[in-house]
């Protein structure tokens, strides 16, 4: 079977990871870079491949068999829009739009038009996700009754400096950062329902929160708590303990989720599982039979999510993180803001 051809669009940092995964995927190969910056013309030269300075010209020239956006958000809508009206499958990074009203427009035309879409939310391509997903669903830590989750890490100051808008409103954690923990949280534990939050800028002083203690309501009745921070010197944050990407220091023996239930509980990324020998030994004043980590391969999500858009293109799968999903993990994020600027509970639309 011919390799998949596949363009990017927007050759930044995650752009660029795409581009190496692509290259490196012996079923996809890379057609083309849309972008105008230096470092794009070098990727281009490099791999051999054709430079557009716009989408249009892409498409006037060439027709990929995938199309992969991962420009600033706000040229998400317009860009998959565009994409989809061509016929060409699609991937766009996270989020899937700058706005709700946007990603709706997305969904709406692309299940119109019958074109596949996948959103970037790699994290669900790897094993530690789709491990933590099997326990719950085995039933062996009995009903999920909550969650306990962390997001703790500190960026430095030349984060900051080098993107001046990462102090304004809109550029702290929760529109950041908060979304990819929505995506595993939704995937683990189920729906949410309704969330309560408080936000800080005490420690960084923008104006832009900094710190933020988030409640969760789940439909499935459990209950969750999460604390977000950009400013907290802490290796409980998902990409200091999955080992996932090496550019971050590494912490093991960490965990930054740990999902509770009414026989037993789970640690993730540990995969540490802690349970009683019965259901008549359930007492604190007993200690857990077992006490053990479930072994998993630790792979590339970035690799995985490349080799599934190349199954979705073929027809051999379904998107594992859908046009609708992206909408929702928008909304619950959304809600989150909402909900820390006006101090209520906000219901999340479904």
């Amino acid at each position: 079977m011919n390799p998949v051809r596949l363009a990017v669009v927007g050759a930044g940092a995650i752009g660029a990871r795409h581009i190496e995964e692509i290259v490196a995927n012996p079923d996809a190969a890379l057609c083309a870079i849309v972008d105008v910056s230096a470092a794009a013309a070098t990727l281009a030269q490099q791999a051999n491949v054709s430079l557009y300075a716009t989408l249009d010209a892409l498409l006037a020239r060439e027709r990929p068999d995938g199309i992969l956006i991962a420009t600033p958000n706000a040229l998400h809508a317009p860009q998959a829009l565009q994409c989809i009206a061509a016929g060409i499958a699609t991937f766009v990074e996270k989020p899937i739009a700058h706005t709700i009203a946007d990603a709706v427009a997305i969904c709406d035309a692309a299940e119109r038009a019958n074109v596949p879409l996948l959103v970037g939310h790699h994290r669900l391509h790897g094993p530690i996700v789709k491990t933590a997903v099997d326990i719950v669903a085995s039933g062996a830590l009995g009903r999920i009754v909550g969650v306990i989750g962390s997001a703790v890490f500190y960026k430095p100051d030349a984060y900051f400096d080098e993107a001046a808008w990462r102090r304004a409103p809109g550029g702290g954690p929760i529109l950041i950062n908060m979304i990819h923990e929505v995506a595993s949280l939704r995937r683990i534990v189920g729906e949410i329902a309704a969330v309560q939050a408080f936000a800080s800028n005490a420690a960084r002083h923008f104006a832009v929160e900094d710190t933020v203690s988030i409640a969760l309501r789940f439909v499935n009745g459990s209950l969750g708590t999460f604390l977000l921070s950009d400013t907290g010197a802490s290796a409980k944050s998902w990409e200091q303990t999955s080992q996932e990407n090496k550019a971050y220091a590494a912490y093991p023996n960490e965990d930054c989720y740990t999902v509770i239930g009414t026989e037993g509980s789970l640690g993730v990324p540990t995969m540490r599982v802690q349970r009683y020998a019965s259901r008549d030994e359930r007492s604190w004043f007993r200690p857990f039979a077992a006490t053990h980590a479930i072994p998993i391969e630790r792979r590339d999500p970035l690799a995985l999510q490349i080799a599934h858009f190349v199954s979705v293109i073929r027809g051999e799968a379904t998107p594992l993180v859908s046009a609708r999903d992206g909408l929702q993990n928008l909304r619950v994020v959304d809600a989150i803001a909402k909900a820390a600027r006006s101090g209520r509970a906000v219901d999340i639309v479904f």
